[in-house]
């Protein structure tokens, strides 16, 4: 990832563990930078979340989210998986920042994009 960039890479069932382990305590570190940009890459592999996981998805979300939301500027996600597309397009919206989707063939465009 360019510096001053973050990136996580999601492949098969996401779970609570994964939050706890890995996506909290990474966003709690770049939050302390001042500055949030953001890759998030979906393999063809991601299967979507456990229901701990759900839980935990929106309780990172309400702290990390709603309570930073001018911290965010570009969220980048890059995938070829339909269903999170079709999400991505009905609700990216209403995501903190600037979101671009970006197909798994275009991983280079969206790396450059989030560090702009």
């Amino acid at each position: 990832m360019p510096e001053g960039t973050i990136g996580f890479r999601f492949s098969g069932e996401i779970t609570r563990a994964d939050y706890d382990d890995v996506l909290v305590p990474a966003l709690v570190e770049v939050f302390a930078t001042g500055e949030v940009r953001c890759l998030c890459q979906l393999g063809p592999d991601f299967e979507g979340y456990e229901a701990g996981a759900v839980w935990e998805d929106l309780k990172t979300g309400a702290k990390f989210g709603v309570g930073h939301l001018s911290a965010w500027k570009r969220i980048a996600l890059v995938t070829d998986v339909d269903w999170v597309r079709h999400l991505s397009a009905l609700f990216g919206w209403m995501t903190p920042g600037e979101m671009k989707l970006f197909k798994l063939d275009e991983l280079e465009q969206g790396k450059t994009w989030v560090a702009g």
